[in-house]
């Protein structure tokens, strides 16, 4: 008998001979484009008003107390069945003729859940994009503001001092506080503390928790903070107006509440235009 011929071996080993299959156009090895399957993208919620719409409408899965804060905060987890996501939840609503505190006594003391969305909607007038998406929605039985949770947090500015973590971005850290302040100024914030100040892997700073803000005082508590202000918000102050408010925060705020408001944002106003142009600062959008 005689044997066949060898066929010569191929001078790719198997490993790189499959590669090359591997990348010859689909049509030639009888596939074409549109039989091959797609891999979806990973669902996202970009938008306020696509956030504020999961808020609203997801089912909760998961309730769990928040880790920090006084005024009985929750977290929930919350599905649609494509995308799932966490969110800050509040229902305090509360009010006393007087308050005591380490840092003196305040009269016609107040705490509401309100006032997150009052916070949310001013923010988003004055296009700072820096507190979390917020809508309003019934939380065991209870009328309450569901807050976005914040994406890739980092820690809080509590956890930040105690770590001794230095900012990579020294400027761009202090315009952002500068800008956090003057807003607490604005909206008469009583309470801002450093675990409500939260900071995500971008070294982006989120500002939440403002149930004790929306004071009745007219002038800025704490003139002090009012160190540098952005071009542009400065611009917008200017533009802010009774009828917009009215519109955006009339649901959440008192009458009082929103006349002091434009009398804070007034003396602002004159403070930097007193101070000049040393005192403002241009930069980026978040």
């Amino acid at each position: 008998m005689v044997a066949a011929p060898r066929q010569p071996r191929s001078p790719l080993s198997p490993p790189l001979a499959c590669l090359l299959v591997a990348l010859l156009p689909i049509t030639l090895i009888g596939q074409t484009p549109s039989t091959t399957p797609a891999t979806p993208p990973a669902p996202t919620l970009a938008t306020d008003a696509e956030r504020e719409t999961f808020l609203k409408k997801a089912r909760i899965v998961r309730t769990r107390a928040a880790p920090k804060g006084v005024t009985n905060t929750s977290r929930v987890t919350l599905s649609d069945g494509v995308v799932t996501h966490d969110a800050s939840v509040q229902t305090i609503e509360e009010a006393k003729a007087r308050f005591d505190t380490p840092y003196g006594t305040e009269l016609n003391f107040k705490d509401s859940w309100r006032f997150n969305l009052a916070a949310y909607r001013i923010d988003r007038l004055l296009e700072l994009g820096m507190v979390p998406t917020t809508t309003e929605r019934h939380y065991r039985s209870k009328p309450a503001s569901f807050t976005w949770w914040v994406d890739d947090l980092l820690m809080d500015e509590q956890e930040r001092i105690r770590q001794k973590q230095r900012v990579p971005d020294a400027d761009n850290w202090n315009q952002q506080m500068w800008i956090t302040r003057l807003f607490d100024q604005l909206i008469a914030n009583a309470d801002r503390n450093l675990t409500n100040l939260l900071i995500d892997r971008h070294w982006t700073i989120w500002i939440i928790d403002h149930s004790r803000a929306f004071r009745t005082n007219p002038a800025p508590a704490v003139p002090a903070n009012l160190a540098k202000v952005e071009r542009g918000l400065l611009a917008r102050l200017r533009l802010l107006h009774a009828d917009a408010l009215k519109k955006a925060v009339g649901d959440y705020l008192e009458p009082a509440q929103i006349t002091t408001l434009l009398q804070r944002r007034d003396r602002i106003i004159e403070h930097f235009d007193a101070g000049g142009p040393d005192l403002i600062f241009d930069r980026k959008s978040r």
